[in-house]
């Protein structure tokens, strides 16, 4: 297990990426705590990993708050002695052509993506900071969840591009920061996963085409492979690695054009 005994972080939490990371994590022998703002679904994951005899607490927080971060990472310090991994999946995305869009509507997904990724960052790396200082351990990894969005425009969601965009540069500016102390900071880069942050009906064949057409694997991706990403980025087995963003894709950012029809 690459993660025994280590204890993690995982916003954005309750479901989609956010939850396949916990799931994962505590494969991985890793002990987590859990956050996001949907208490029902939170609590009822944090219940059922516990049950199977993982270490799982789940705490609300609001990513965009200042307080409830600080509150998250000293919850996950007293209930377990430390924290030596922080992922950040808690997300929001828009969809308002840009001529529509409101005001309240671009600061509410700038504020959750991309400050809610300082936030807990910082929190996290600060703590990480004080356990050195008193030999408690070795250095930590932090986890960013960016996305082909970083690159890619989005017409009806330029907010969450901009955030994304945002979260992929402060990953590098975070992790040539840290580097002193050791600490890794990596993003990863999801394209199309099948669960998305807005839960809805499931899409029909119309709905998926034009994202197929540029994803050279020819499928949408799933929640928990980019969790498998993330953990390897925040074990040893990548302790050569940061200032990285990760694209788990499919192959769409080396695509040009799109791919052609299967007849």
């Amino acid at each position: 297990m690459p993660l025994h005994g280590k204890v993690a972080i995982v916003t954005g939490a309750s479901q989609g990426i956010g939850r396949a990371c916990v799931e994962r994590f505590v494969a991985e022998g890793a002990k987590v705590v859990m956050s996001d703002i949907a208490d029902n679904e939170g609590q009822a994951v944090a219940k059922a990993l516990s049950a199977a005899g993982h270490a799982v607490r789940y705490l609300h927080a609001d990513v965009s708050e200042r307080l409830d971060v600080h509150n998250l990472v000293a919850a996950a310090t007293e209930a377990f002695g430390r924290v030596d991994i922080m992922v950040t999946c808690a997300a929001t995305i828009e969809r308002a052509r840009f001529l529509e869009m409101d005001e309240a509507t671009f600061d509410k997904t700038i504020r959750v993506n991309l400050k809610g990724t300082f936030l807990c960052a910082q929190a996290a790396a600060r703590q990480m900071v004080r356990q050195l200082a008193e030999e408690a351990g070795e250095p930590g990894a932090i986890v960013t969840m960016s996305s082909v969005s970083d690159w890619f425009g989005l017409p009806d969601s330029s907010a969450y591009a901009a955030s994304k965009g945002g979260v992929s540069q402060i990953t590098k500016s975070m992790a040539l920061a840290l580097a002193p102390h050791g600490i890794r900071v990596n993003a990863v880069g999801p394209g199309t996963v099948e669960e998305s942050l807005n839960a809805g009906p499931p899409p029909g064949d119309d709905d998926i085409r034009p994202t197929l057409s540029r994803t050279p694997l020819g499928r949408l991706g799933r929640p928990e492979e980019i969790a498998a990403v993330a953990v390897w980025l925040a074990s040893d087995q990548a302790s050569y690695i940061t200032g990285q963003t990760v694209y788990a894709d499919g192959g769409r950012m080396p695509l040009n054009l799109v791919m052609p029809a299967k007849n």
